[in-house]
């Protein structure tokens, strides 16, 4: 004999074999956006953060997910005028704990100063066809042209 029972949030259900056999009269519920454990983006419909988002990948959780969670919540739910500056101790924070473990949170490479790098090739900076609009946005550097010979030259790494 089949029977259900509820418990908390779930339901139990109990079938026979019997019941197994017969097709499925089921009805599916349309799914609620308020749903906690539904799959969401980053920010939840209720203006809560979604710590489960695969988009954090896996910050919220490991040694430092406390620290993140304190960062991330106090960055979101910033009033400020200039959004996040009352949250500068809770990232100073999270940065000293993802120090304590580089193998798990390894520093980026965009904080360290430009390596030196060899004289660009003299007929490239001479060449007139060359497209200046079509440069990078860095600053141009100047280089020697044929008629100035270079006192010193550049140190190589």
């Amino acid at each position: 004999m089949s029977f259900c029972r509820q418990e908390g949030k779930d339901k139990i259900i109990f079938v026979t074999k019997e019941d197994h056999e017969a097709p499925s009269n089921a009805e599916l519920v349309a799914d609620d956006p308020n749903d906690p454990y539904e799959d969401h983006g980053l920010i939840l419909p209720n203006g809560d953060i979604n710590w489960n988002c695969p988009c954090l990948g896996g910050m919220a959780s490991g040694p430092c997910g406390t620290q993140f969670k304190e960062a991330f919540s106090c960055f979101h739910y910033s009033k400020e005028e200039v959004k996040g500056s009352e949250c500068v101790d809770n990232f100073r924070n999270m940065q000293d704990c993802m120090q304590r473990y580089p193998e798990l949170y390894p520093q980026d490479d965009d904080n360290e100063p430009p390596k030196e790098t060899a004289a660009p090739d003299e007929s490239a900076s001479n060449d007139p066809t060359t497209d200046k609009d079509s440069a990078s946005d860095a600053p141009a550097e100047s280089t020697p042209t044929s008629e100035e010979t270079p006192t010193a030259s550049l140190p190589t790494s």
